[in-house]
């Protein structure tokens, strides 16, 4: 693995731990320097810092966000291109037009300065890649469907980006054990769609399902609207398949819900982010399509009601509580502002999006209405409204998404 790769990480920690050390053992420093130091107001250098642009390889600014210094890493040459033209004959991207969507985040906050977009297909491809890289002690940059709103999947300056988007095939699909096996390109909406054809449903499920990746989705450990029923990726992942920076591939793609052979190195990966390799395929424990769902949108007056509210919901409603989410006021005038989206209720300083999913509806619908009626008669919410059908229930979790 390349030292640079390996080493910014912890250089930079090792650089923090000594200063700590050395604040440690030092006494405070005179009264009348401090006061000097105060007259001055804030450093020049730290003022220079915080006015830091991202800055490519044309020297063209990029970000308006501070930037670590740049590493010794290569250029990418000519020589580079046609290597990778090679490896990936038509899936190498240089104009800049086609670019500018990868360099950027949704927001358009964080800019990079990426001059190369490559859209390997196969595991072999990315390794291959990331050899060649190595070598060449090139950096990269991961990325999938590029949703996040931290800039964490655009280039800080002019890093290679290597984009999964075309790596978006089922492996296979376990039907009895419910064990879905795909590559980490493949978009979250898609294996939604293709599970609900075989009563199943996907563990997660975001607001970005229409462009995130399972890859991305994994690589992030999302949460989602459904972490609160079946947790997060950490338990709900079985496998990973990644090809580390030097090119090596790494199985772990196993399809065994108990697995104790050895250690778990697949939970490495969940929530790095891509710095300890890149990640091709997913294999995940999926849940059976509950046959009875229902969604409840609810106001409250207090934050401390809310809470209430959501200790009372955890115990009446129990093993059938899949989500409770919540927004303000100032969200629900953004949503009605920008989306056009009405208020289903009366106006309240906060609101409650609650869902139930089971197998019998005539239990879930008693619940839930035992649930209301305490929750309303205790004065914890002042109004409400349930949906059961399709296209309500869609309609309040638009509220949220």
């Amino acid at each position: 693995m390349n030292a640079y790769v390996m080493l910014g990480v912890f250089q930079t920690t090792q650089k923090l731990r000594t200063a700590l050390r050395r604040l440690s053992r030092a006494g405070r420093p005179p009264l009348d320097l401090q006061m000097q130091f105060l007259r001055r107001g804030r450093c020049p250098r730290s003022v220079a810092l915080s006015r830091k642009l991202h800055v490519g390889a044309d020297g063209s600014r990029s970000s308006p966000a501070a930037a670590p210094q740049r590493l010794p890493f290569s250029r990418v040459s000519v020589e580079d291109l046609a290597v990778f033209r090679k490896i990936l004959p038509g899936r190498v991207i240089t104009d800049p037009d086609l670019l500018q969507s990868s360099n950027e985040d949704w927001l358009t906050s964080v800019r990079g300065s990426s001059e190369v977009l490559l859209r390997p297909q196969t595991t072999q491809e990315v390794s291959q890649i990331l050899s060649y890289c190595n070598s060449r002690n090139l950096a990269v940059n991961p990325q999938g469907g590029n949703t996040g709103l931290v800039g964490g999947s655009v280039p800080v300056y002019d890093e290679i980006i290597l984009s999964t988007s075309f790596m978006k095939n089922i492996l296979s699909f376990d039907n009895i054990a419910g064990i879905l096996t795909c590559q980490a390109g493949c978009v979250l909406e898609n294996l939604v769609l293709y599970l609900e054809e075989r009563d199943y449903i996907m563990p997660l499920d975001l607001g970005a399902k229409g462009s995130c990746q399972i890859g991305g989705n994994v690589a992030t450990n999302a949460g989602g609207l459904r972490l609160l029923r079946y947790g997060s990726l950490h338990g709900t992942v079985l496998g990973l398949e990644v090809v580390l920076a030097d090119g090596q591939v790494l199985d772990c793609l196993s399809t065994l819900r108990k697995d104790n052979t050895g250690y778990d190195l697949k939970q490495l990966f969940i929530g790095s982010e891509g710095t300890l390799g890149v990640i091709t395929a997913v294999s995940i424990l999926c849940p059976r399509k509950p046959k009875s769902i229902n969604v409840v949108f609810l106001g409250c007056e207090t934050f401390d009601q809310l809470l209430k509210t959501f200790q009372l919901c955890k115990g009446m409603l129990g093993e059938i509580l899949s989500a409770f989410e919540f927004l303000d006021s100032e969200c629900m005038r953004l949503l009605n502002t920008h989306l056009k989206l009405p208020n289903p209720i009366s106006d309240c300083p906060l609101y409650i999006v609650i869902e139930t999913s089971g197998s019998d509806s005539k239990h879930d619908s008693q619940k839930l209405h035992n649930f209301l009626e305490e929750a309303m008669t205790s004065l914890l919410v002042t109004d409400g409204t349930v949906a059961t059908e399709d296209s309500k229930i869609k309609a309040l979790w638009s509220m949220h998404i």
